[in-house]
Formats: structure tokens, sequence, C-alpha cells
């Protein structure tokens, strides 16, 4: 099999990356593509840096040795704490995800911007350096939302569900301006319209949301077009699911990522 033709690897802790896989496919739909959900250990975002990089490096081998041509880390605190690492551990590609916090600032109307993320990728150095690269300390509300990643897993992506979630967790932000929201973990992108409404409900406005997989899906193909790594047989290409979860109905993985509308 030439470079060309060798698959893409996408990896996340469960389903989380299949909203940023289907992003990519929309844009390179004749690449091949294989995803490895580590859902035996999911969620990352509350275990320590130490586990996540051990996790990681044990999921992007199990896509290395599948053969893959460039490695997309779809997961915000994978990537926070170990994606230096990766890129020192293995010779492809490897792309990152980071939460869309300047194109939030950029973008938003009037107020701060809320970030919803993983307790470890709000805690972590590199999502901190980010904030600080972009002087933003003073215009951006960092939440650790323990327990979300678990709720859209199970399939709890109503508004009923998201906004009781919610409104505990972001009690604390009554009669604060918020001017948009970043979604800083890739399972919230399934959840995006009950988050919206809840956030709309509380600022009385239409708050514009932001998500890096789109970001991170055209870097996926600007680092392929610069590497000539593009995939130039005609036709689309295929996909391939793999979950670490002994015994687990990989059929949820084809259906979740059917369902899921870019």
């Amino acid at each position: 099999m030439s470079a060309n033709s060798k698959p893409i690897g996408f990896f996340d802790s469960g389903l989380g990356g299949l909203s940023v896989l289907k992003t990519a496919r929309r844009l390179l739909p004749g690449e091949n593509y294989i995803y490895f959900g580590d859902n035996l250990n999911a969620p990352y975002g509350e275990k320590t840096e130490e586990e996540i990089k051990k996790l990681t490096l044990n999921a992007c081998g199990f896509l290395y040795d599948k053969g893959v041509k460039a490695i997309v880390i779809a997961c915000n605190t994978a990537t926070s704490a170990a994606v230096i690492m990766m890129r020192e551990t293995y010779n492809i590609p490897v792309i990152s995800m980071e939460p869309a916090v300047k194109p939030a600032l950029q973008g938003r109307r009037e107020g701060n911007v809320l970030v919803l993320a993983t307790p470890a990728t709000v805690s972590q150095a590199r999502y901190l350096g980010l904030i600080e690269r972009l002087n933003a300390h003073s215009e951006v509300i960092s939440v650790g939302c323990g327990g979300l990643v678990e709720l859209i897993e199970e399939g709890h992506t109503d508004e009923e569900s998201i906004h009781a979630y919610l409104s505990k967790r972001l009690a604390f932000l009554d009669g604060q301006a918020i001017g948009a929201v970043v979604l800083g973990c890739t399972h919230y992108s399934f959840a995006e319209s009950a988050i919206k409404s809840y956030i709309d409900k509380i600022t009385h406005t239409d708050c514009p949301v932001f998500d890096g997989r789109h970001g991170t899906a055209r870097q996926l193909q600007r680092v392929l077009e610069s590497q000539n790594l593009l995939r130039e047989d005609s036709g689309e290409g295929y996909i391939q699911f793999y979950a670490s979860l002994p015994g687990y109905d990989i059929s949820r993985f084809e259906k979740v990522y059917n369902d899921f509308n870019t």
C-alpha cells in the first residue's frame, strides 16, 4: 500500500472524537480512516496527567500498528497532556485539538467567553499557556465539567438532561454577561444544541458557540497537503471502528457517527 493510501488514525477516550472524524470526512471524503475509542478507560478528564499520557501512548500505538499515515488526537484532554510526547514518539504527523478560545474572543458578543471542558483540560499547562498567550485571563471563564462526558457517553444529550446538569454546574454565572461559549471537549459537540439553548436561556441572547473540531479538520488537510500525503485514488474512502472495551457493540460508534450532523 502506498503511503498516500494508508488510513488516517483518529483517537478519543470514547465516542467524542466521532464528531471530529465526521467533520474531517466531510472535508476529505476520499481518505481512509481508522477510529479507536478507548472506552474501557473513559473518561480521561478526571485522571492524572501521567495516567492520560500512558493511555494516550497506548491508544496511539494501536493506531500506529495499524499502519496509519497520520494520527489525530481527537480529544482535548489527551492533547493537553500528551501531544508533545506523541510527536517525539512517532515519525508521522500528529494533529492535535485546541479549544477554540481565540476565534471565540474574536467572534463573541458583549461579555466574557465561557469555556466548557474537562477538569483535566482546564487545569493543564497547555490550556493555561493558551490563555496566557492570548492575554485573556480576565475575559475567559474556564469551567471543568466533571461528569458531563459520562452523561453524553450514556446517550443523555437531550435538553432536560443537559439543562439539569448545567443548572447546577453553572449556577455561579448568575448575572454575568456571556458573549460566547467554547466547547472544549469533543463529547460536548453531541450536546451542542442543548448546551446552546441553556446558555441562551440564562443570558437572554443568541449566544454563539465555538468548536475546535472544524479547525482541527482544516489543520489535518493542510498537513497532508504539505507532506504530499493526500490519497490519490478516486472514490470515497473506508472507515473502520475499534473500541477497547471488551464485548462493546461497535455498531454504536457507527450509529453515533452516522447520526451526527456537522
